[in-house]
């Protein structure tokens, strides 16, 4: 591929690599390979100067989990073909750059749709089965890692295996959510879930604190294709916790009058327009004089006030309501320039209420309120590196300015050890502030032995790195 070696690295492909709060960014070398061929030359260059690779999705990760600061950043964007659909099984098989928006418009007109996919479309399938990320139905489907049937990793040394649930067991359970740091995804198949509409049965339901979110979702479990739950973190008080929980649920055949429309992908397009006037591009340039504390703070008591005269059951098409974020694009930009953080922490059932009340209570103390917080229940999985509990995750985002950075820092070590005492876990997806110690505590200490051990037997020269990975993953 490259006659000297002046062309390894050349300056043309250094570029700024930035997380997607953008809170966090640094150099590298990126390639954008379509082929495994080209990723084998890729890793063959990191050899030759000594380098590391850090692997790469559509970079949706808040933080720095797709950053590999001054080595190689290995963009796999570009392997986005779908290799082989059956639908009659509802079984796929796509390369890992296929995003979840190729998939879901790809299958839906077959009558299948993803089984978990996360708040936006964007992500790659690779990135997700990287991170094994969840959705609005965890409690019910587990993560997308439950819906891998196999893959094929590429390993650093070039030869390739196909890993399952029977063949290479210990590393398909490894590989799903260890970040892309023991080889390279180059093939995901899927199992789809059947779907007889393009349309769910919604029903918003008020809160007025978190022991009333925490009732309504025990109360709805068994009878709820999906629960996620808003947060006005701003309420204090006997407020605190208070928001508006949305149930979901699957049409059955007798209830779609006519299916066959309600699946087409023309249908499930989310609307161009916020209230059919602003083009939903620059909605963020709308929102950016409200992203301060009182902006935020008016708008959730108005969201929640609205909510209390207006939860009303309707019907939404699949898109509309597991898109979420997508409904205004771009919108951290809405942070301004020095974007925003998460703290999602996954506490077990006993301890999640006390927990996330103890979280709120310490933000206000530090004053420094989140501006968002989404709250969902989760079942636990056997992915070595996984996050999930039997209980419930809460997401907090924070706005960064250049001088709340230490404050946000010392925060999070709050927050960080009320999840600890609790027995909780951290999403590394979101992470961009836990410290090694605190990451290893909240696993068992036999996960990280074992990954340890696979990392030296799949890439004993620690070719395959990321910033994450030297901050949290990195044996001492």
């Amino acid at each position: 591929m490259y006659k000297h070696r002046s062309e390894l690295l050349p300056n043309s492909r250094q570029e700024r690599v930035v997380g997607w709060g953008i809170a966090g960014n640094s150099l590298a070398h990126v390639y954008r390979p379509i082929n495994t061929l080209g990723i084998r030359d890729v890793i063959e260059v990191a050899r030759m100067t000594g380098k590391s690779v850090g692997l790469r999705g559509a970079g949706r990760s808040y933080g720095d989990a797709s950053m590999n600061s001054e080595g190689i950043v290995l963009d796999l964007t570009r392997m986005s073909r779908i290799l082989n659909w059956d639908p009659h099984s509802g079984i796929i098989d796509v390369e890992p750059g296929v995003t979840v928006q190729q998939l879901w418009k790809y299958i839906i007109e077959d009558g299948w749709w993803p089984p978990v996919v996360p708040g936006t479309m964007f992500p790659t399938v690779g990135g997700c089965v990287g991170m094994n990320i969840h959705g609005k139905n965890n409690f019910k489907v587990g993560p997308i890692g439950d819906h891998v049937l196999e893959f094929d990793l590429l390993k650093v040394d070039g030869t390739q295996e196909t890993c399952s649930r029977h063949v290479n067991s210990d590393l398909f359970h490894a590989v799903i959510g260890s970040a892309g740091c023991l080889g390279i995804i180059v093939r995901v198949q899927l199992q789809m879930k059947r779907v007889c509409s393009g349309l769910l049965n919604v029903e918003p339901i008020p809160v007025r604190n978190f022991d009333e979110l925490f009732d309504v979702f025990s109360q709805r479990l068994k009878k709820s294709d999906y629960l996620v739950g808003w947060i006005d973190c701003f309420a204090s008080g006997e407020d605190a916790g208070r928001g508006l929980v949305h149930q979901a649920n699957y049409l059955c055949e007798d209830e779609e009058v006519d299916s066959h429309q309600s699946l087409r992908v023309v249908n499930q397009e989310l609307p161009d327009n916020i209230l059919g006037i602003v083009p939903k591009s620059v909605v963020w340039r709308f929102m950016r004089p409200l992203t301060n504390d009182i902006g935020v703070k008016s708008v959730n008591a108005a969201k929640y006030l609205m909510s209390l005269r207006a939860s009303l059951p309707h019907q939404q098409s699949h898109a509309g309501f597991a898109f979420l974020l997508d409904y205004v694009p771009d919108w951290k930009k809405a942070y301004g320039d020095t974007g925003l953080v998460q703290f999602q922490s996954f506490v077990p059932d006993a301890t999640a209420r006390d927990a996330f009340k103890s979280q709120l209570a310490q933000c206000k103390k530090a004053n420094r309120t989140p501006y968002l917080g989404v709250f969902k229940k989760h079942r636990s999985d056997n992915f070595l590196l996984s996050h999930a509990v039997d209980g419930y995750s809460l997401a907090l985002d924070f706005s960064v300015t250049p001088n709340s950075v230490d404050d946000l820092l010392n925060l999070a070590t709050e927050l960080t050890q009320i999840t600890l005492r609790a027995g909780g876990r951290f999403y590394l997806a979101k992470d961009s502030m836990l410290h090694r110690t605190d990451f290893a505590s909240s696993l068992p200490s036999e996960s990280l032995v074992q990954f340890t051990e696979l990392k030296k037997r799949m890439d004993p020269e620690e070719v395959l790195q990321t910033n994450l990975y030297r901050r949290l993953l990195r044996s001492a």
